[in-house]
């Protein structure tokens, strides 16, 4: 799928994403030279500065462009194999420039969590928006209403879980004098415990018929999140999926669905994608075609904690392996004692909801770099990381370290402005996020 199908021809939408290269460094952007200020982000890109010796301060976050685009182009060539639609979840990075380049990979659009992570992909272009939550914000409906007034190419998606709600957005889309319905998908909920999404298809059905009473909401679909199946394992995972698919062929034979050139079934995310592409390879003929839907998003850093060992691709070998696409350098700043030192980054830098930042490499002063070996990060303060080291050799004031992480959708959110750095060190770009 070309990214035209993504970015909107809008010439000054399409233009957004550029012109961030036109953004000023200065003391906003945390990590970066100081002896950049007052150049913009393309010329200090331009400048091909070395992370290391480029002026850079200490702690900086690392993307690597190498790993980047492997895990783009992997999950391209998945999606592509399985017949899936892919809508990955930007609410994990928040960055225009990865929204464009997922969409230069085939991607149909992007899933989002709220309206004003909606207005930040609008504002750069973006065409096709599945929220994956249901929305009761009356001013964020009107927003809606106001973008699919003014744009008739412009596709919205999102989650409706219950009567009430159902009811509220009938109400606020009525009053902002919606023009358009609101495109809208039944949340069937992973089981007891999980998260939102009705429990039960009796209640599925009763929120059908609620959208079907309001002129201001379309019903297209079926949705879901398997990553909420509490202890999951990948037959209870795919016995929910089997529910969701079933769900939309009993709404389809009731009718739910007259009229639509396309049915929505949607669910994925990053740690179950291989059980929703097997459950979804079965799904029967409609009466309209259906959109195979899958909206992991944690691939294009991946991660070397949480998803590094959940992914599917590490129970299917074959298809491939993503690779962590992240690294955190601090510096050793203090050693008090022969088995414990200190970092300068901090919760304010690195992912910690999950996991611990992982201790991977030691780079000297000099530049010379050796494994991590016998380094432990043990926690983190405000702005220290607690490392214990093996030996008094392990670690020296001034030493950085290079640091894994877990769980990228709590990384990118730390950062404003990322550096793009190729196997070399030479940071090539930058990337925006907007949190």
């Amino acid at each position: 799928m070309a990214a035209d199908n993504v970015v909107g021809k809008d010439a000054g939408a399409v233009a957004s994403v550029a012109a961030l290269a036109d953004d000023i460094v200065d003391f906003r952007f945390k990590g970066l030279p100081p002896n950049a200020d007052g150049l913009t982000v393309g010329e200090l890109a331009a400048e091909r500065r070395n992370l290391f010796t480029g002026g850079f301060t200490t702690p900086v976050l690392a993307l690597s462009a190498e790993r980047v685009e492997h895990n783009l182009r992997l999950m391209e060539t998945y999606s592509t194999r399985h017949g899936l639609a892919f809508a990955p979840h930007g609410k994990t990075s928040m960055a225009p420039q990865l929204f464009a380049r997922q969409a230069e990979h085939g991607a149909w659009g992007i899933t989002l969590a709220n309206p004003h992570q909606a207005r930040v992909a609008r504002a750069f272009g973006v065409e096709r928006i599945f929220v994956a939550n249901e929305i009761v914000d009356a001013a964020g409906l009107a927003w809606i209403a106001a973008e699919l007034a003014a744009d008739p190419a412009f596709r919205f998606i999102c989650y409706v879980d219950s009567v009430r709600g159902v009811q509220l957005m009938h109400s606020a889309l009525s009053s902002a004098g919606a023009s358009r319905p609101v495109d809208v998908v039944v949340e069937l909920g992973a089981g007891e415990g999980a998260r939102t999404g009705a429990r039960t298809e009796s209640e599925c059905a009763e929120i059908a018929l609620a959208v079907a009473a309001a002129d201001t909401l379309r019903l297209v679909g079926v949705a879901g999140y398997e990553g909420e199946v509490p202890e999951a394992t990948l037959a209870s995972v795919s016995a929910w999926l089997h529910r969701l698919v079933s769900l939309a062929v009993d709404f389809d034979k009731a009718g739910y669905f007259s009229g639509l050139d396309e049915i929505v079934i949607s669910a994925g995310g990053s740690a179950w994608f291989d059980a929703v592409a097997s459950v979804f390879e079965e799904i029967p003929s409609l009466s309209a075609p259906v959109l195979k839907l899958l909206r992991s998003g944690a691939y294009v850093s991946h991660d070397d904690g949480h998803y590094k060992h959940l992914t599917p691709f590490n129970r299917v070998p074959s298809e491939g392996a993503l690779e962590p696409a992240f690294r955190l350098w601090a510096q050793v700043m203090s050693r008090p004692t022969a088995d414990q030192a200190f970092a300068n980054a901090g919760k304010r830098d690195a992912a910690y909801d999950l996991d611990l930042p992982f201790a991977q490499v030691v780079r000297s002063a000099s530049g010379v770099e050796r494994p991590a070996d016998g380094v432990t990060v043990t926690g983190l303060s405000d702005q220290h990381t607690w490392l214990r080291t093996d030996s008094e050799s392990a670690l020296s004031v001034g030493d950085w370290v290079g640091m894994g992480l877990s769980h990228p959708c709590t990384s990118f959110d730390k950062w404003q402005l990322i550096p793009v750095v190729s196997a070399d060190g030479t940071v090539i770009d930058f990337v925006r996020t907007y949190f």
